[in-house]
Order: C-alpha cells, then sequence, then structure tokens
C-alpha cells in the first residue's frame, strides 16, 4: 500500500516542479526579451560600435570550426 502514497506524493511534486519550471520560463522569456531591447537600443545609440562589433562577430563565427 505505500506505492499510491508515493504515486500521489510524486505527483503532486511534480505539479509543483511544473509550476516553479512554468516561472522559470517566464522569468527567462522576459530576461531574454529584456536583453534584446537593450542590444537595439545600443545599436542605435552607438551604430558604429554596434556596427564593429557585429562584424568582429562576423569574423570570429567564419573562423569558428565545428
Amino acid at each position: 500500500m505505500p506505492e499510491p502514497r508515493r504515486a500521489s506524493a510524486g505527483r503532486a511534486s511534480g505539479g509543483r516542479r511544473a509550476v516553479v519550471d512554468a516561472d522559470r520560463l517566464r522569468r527567462r522569456a522576459r530576461f531574454l526579451r529584456e536583453l534584446n531591447d537593450a542590444k537595439e537600443l545600443r545599436e542605435r545609440v552607438q551604430p558604429r560600435r554596434a556596427r564593429a562589433a557585429r562584424m568582429r562577430q562576423h569574423m570570429r563565427m567564419r573562423t569558428f570550426r565545428w
């Protein structure tokens, strides 16, 4: 008979984990949106530096070996 208790306890913790995962994903999505907004703002404010950084990144990716 202990098995049904474990199964129900597992479901309860699984539900809690789903809530925690959903919250984590929501926070991650918000962070990524804000990061993208900050990058766009930086490109608008400092276009020359942003272009140079973009070119460096392209060169880095071009020389990267898979």
